[in-house]
């Protein structure tokens, strides 16, 4: 069996993943039951793999920072058990039969692949067999480690983005038994990335999605269409040189990390210049440099990692001063924070 799943689904079969992507409450759970219930009824298999139900609370795990402004993932045991997810879907397709992994309980697992492992599934070799992964989604490089699966085993690869407005996806939040943090959907807001098939070429199988009002018949059939294009349209797998990539990779990475620091200390200098005029006092002014190059080091260690882990999933060349002056941005902000806060409790 394990070999006959290295080439689409089991059995040969055509085989999709479909990612459903979007803010907290808009309304991936539903497109999810819709999709599900139009692909039973063209007798295709097919499964949900909604993320919330299959990883533990504790994994999604926050922490504030010193300065009250941003929230950070609590990246590794998160990390752990979204790549425990996709294991659980390699497995099937492998073998099918029920994955195990101890970091997603059985039960958890049961409640997915349940339909999968009737006797008459099972039996059922020659089917379309479809994946809806339902999560936010909200780095490319979330959606890539689903793709690179997909292309593993000669799948179909698609996404669907679901944009819908602020206001009516924190109502409906708050109209949850269990809602998610208001401040939680605040800070996705800012992190969310939504697919760019003009930036990056794994992602031309997507599909946006309007659903800040219900969703219709409509727009359930365009979903069933991408996916069923993608199911026609199975991707290979990929030959490349991956030390080659690895050391481009890395060299890129230095040189927008260098570039960033420059342009840091200048920020620094000037930041440093501005206390001076306000006679902050000598004192303060070497705490001020001290936080102000802690935060530097930092955000220079973050741009680092999430850089390494962008740069996997685009094939074009990269713009390094372009990379370098967007993320010198976000440590200006943090920059002006520091400083407007020593001023103030100056004055």
């Amino acid at each position: 069996m394990a070999a006959a799943a290295e080439s689409g689904g089991p059995g040969g079969a055509p085989a999709c993943l479909c990612v459903l992507c979007g803010l907290p409450a808009a309304g991936k759970s539903a497109l999810a039951a819709g999709v599900l219930g139009a692909a039973a009824e063209q007798g295709w298999r097919a499964a949900v793999l909604p993320y919330d139900d299959l990883i533990p609370e504790q994994a999604f795990q926050t922490r504030r920072l010193e300065d009250g402004s941003t929230l950070q993932d609590m990246h590794t045991e998160w990390k752990s058990h979204r790549q425990a997810v996709l294991q659980g879907i390699e497995q099937f397709l492998r073998n099918q039969e029920m994955p195990s992994n101890s970091l997603i309980n059985t039960t958890a697992w049961e409640r997915c692949f349940q339909g999968l492992l009737q006797p008459k599934a099972l039996k059922s070799d020659g089917l379309p067999l479809l994946f809806l992964l339902d999560d936010n989604f909200y780095y490319p490089s979330m959606r890539y480690e689903v793709f690179q699966l997909a292309r593993k085993y000669s799948l179909g690869f698609c996404q669907v983005y679901l944009e819908c407005d602020l206001e009516i996806c924190i109502n409906r939040n708050q109209s949850r038994p269990q809602p998610i943090p208001h401040e939680v959907i605040l800070e996705m807001v800012k992190r969310l990335e939504s697919p760019n098939p003009g930036k990056n070429y794994w992602e031309k199988q997507s599909l946006l999605l309007n659903t800040t009002d219900n969703l219709s018949q409509c727009d359930i059939q365009k979903v069933m269409e991408l996916i069923s294009s993608a199911m026609s349209n199975p991707l290979s797998p990929a030959e490349d040189n991956a030390e080659q990539k690895e050391a481009d990779r890395l060299k890129c990475a230095a040189s927008v990390v260098h570039q960033a620091d420059q342009a840091c200390r200048r920020l620094i200098s000037e930041a440093m210049k501005t206390a001076r005029e306000n006679q902050v006092p000598s004192e303060h002014m070497r705490c001020l440099a001290a936080q102000l190059n802690e935060a530097k080091a930092t955000f220079l260690h973050d741009l680092r990692k999430r850089f390494l882990q962008e740069a996997l999933i685009q094939e074009e060349d990269i713009d390094v001063e372009h990379v370098a002056k967007r993320a010198v941005d976000v440590f200006d902000d943090n920059k002006k924070q520091i400083l407007l806060r020593f001023i103030n409790n100056h004055e």
